[in-house]
């Protein structure tokens, strides 16, 4: 009995330790798809003179100025061909936009003006494809992160999350749970980084003892990723919401 008991806890070792290996493998081809996935730009114009490049439905525009054609290129296309300005706009109605575009707005643009001169970093044609590469990672990243806010504004109730609000670049979500009466609000504070890097947060208690000791044991168990927040919501009410 007790071999048989010794190659049962092998066995549970052995397979611990492929379920291990099999999730490493998952993130591993997860994070390359999401490398390669990352085409947000449309040409709206190419001329002589200049290109201009439109991301996020038509909400930002880049504009790029070129210099005088190197001689025997017909079609103005040398790689070598020099780029005098390079500039970003914003074509976003924030009057009339939702909250959650406004925020990936804003995120998209600290990201844009964290980078410095960008015609320093595309001196020449040879460089753009790179810089519309740089720029749509982040537009994706932030595009899904406005999909996922409007996700959790429609269907929130699901998860006992009471209310979505935004404020320049943070997200409120307010809690209430009667299973375990309890009511409280998590800040997250958002950046160009997301979802890559974890979020700081705030809480403030409404009703009942969840506070932040309980909310940090939580977000520790939750990997930055694809859909961080929304896994971040759904981990606070599987873990703190329900019946116990």
């Amino acid at each position: 009995l007790c071999r048989e008991l010794l190659d049962l806890e092998t066995e549970n070792e052995q397979t611990l330790a492929e379920m291990a290996q099999l999730k490493e493998e998952e993130k591993r081809y997860r994070d390359l798809l999401e490398s390669c996935d990352f085409a947000e730009w449309e040409i709206a114009e190419w001329s002589e003179q200049r290109a201009v490049f439109m991301f996020l439905y038509d909400s930002i525009e880049l504009t790029v100025v070129f210099g005088p054609p190197i001689d025997g290129d017909t079609y103005g296309e040398d790689p070598s061909r020099k780029i005098l300005g390079l500039s970003f706009e914003s074509l976003l109605d924030e009057e009339e936009a939702p909250a959650s575009s406004c925020l990936v707005q804003r995120l998209i643009f600290q990201f844009i003006e964290s980078q410095g001169c960008w015609q320093e970093k595309c001196p020449t044609l040879r460089c753009l494809p790179q810089v519309l590469q740089d720029v749509s990672v982040v537009v994706t990243h932030c595009r899904v992160l406005g999909e996922e806010i409007e996700f959790l504004e429609r269907w929130g109730g699901k998860f006992n999350l009471l209310k979505v609000e935004i404020s320049d670049t943070q997200v409120k979500l307010l809690f209430s749970a009667l299973a375990v009466l309890a009511k409280f609000e998590v800040t997250l504070s958002l950046s160009a980084q997301y979802p890559s890097a974890s979020l700081p947060f705030a809480v403030q208690k409404r009703i009942g003892n969840i506070g932040e000791m309980e909310i940090s044991a939580v977000l520790a168990d939750v990997p930055v990723g694809h859909h961080y927040l929304r896994r971040i919501v759904s981990k606070i009410h599987q873990s703190l919401l329900r019946d116990p």
